[in-house]
Order: C-alpha cells, then structure tokens, then sequence
C-alpha cells in the first residue's frame, strides 16, 4: 500500500504487511489511522503519520472491505466469505459478527450516529 501527498503528488510511504493484494483501504475520521483489507483475508491498522502497523485483524476466510465507524471506535469489515465483522479498534476484539448474505459483501456504511450499519451483497 501506498500513501501520497495528493497536492504534489509524492510518495510520502509505503506500508507492507498484506502478503496479497491490497482490496480496500480507509481513512479513520479524525484522520489519523488508516485501515487496509486484502486478499490476504485480513484487516491491518495503521498509524498514518509513522507507517507504523497497529493491528492485523483476523477472522475472515475471503476477500476483504473496510469501513469506519463515525468515532473511530469500531471497524466494520465485510468479506467474501458472506460475513460482516464489527472490530473494537483500540483492542482489536471482535464486537459481532453478521451473517445472513450468501455472496461477497462488496458495501457497507455507517449511520451518521453510529448506530446502524448498512450492508450491501
């Protein structure tokens, strides 16, 4: 994965970790994380001011996509493997698991309150 200076189009990183491809990445809300899912079946945290790795998130046998809950505390990740998993992300614990979609989870997204998630197969 790399992270870029959008203005004048540096390079300001490269994060390595996934040992396949990268599917999804996302910006926590305050900015400083960054979230990325792969095809390595996991969700891996990062801190987006060193590059350093927080976290690797495991628990999904597919495909991975990641989204931030509005306060940052909780990660939604959707897979392949037909499951939702809501991550705490200071301790990495899995808060729940949805299950109910027969194909790959390909969307989700927040309620502006943090109450809800939507879910799209």
């Amino acid at each position: 994965m790399r992270l870029w200076d959008a203005g004048t189009g540096a390079q300001l990183a490269v994060l390595e970790g996934h040992t396949d491809a990268v599917s999804d990445v996302a910006w926590s809300p305050d900015g400083t994380r960054l979230a990325s899912a792969g095809w390595d079946d996991t969700v891996r945290l990062w801190d987006a001011g060193t590059g350093a790795q927080l976290a690797v998130l495991e628990g999904h046998t597919n495909c991975v996509s990641v989204a931030w809950s509005p306060d940052g505390g909780r990660l939604a990740s959707g897979s392949a493997d037909g499951t939702v998993r809501v991550w705490d992300t200071a301790t990495g614990a899995v808060r729940a698991v949805l299950d109910g979609h027969t194909d790959l989870v390909s969307s989700m997204v927040w309620s502006p309150d943090g109450t809800r998630l939507a879910s799209g197969c």
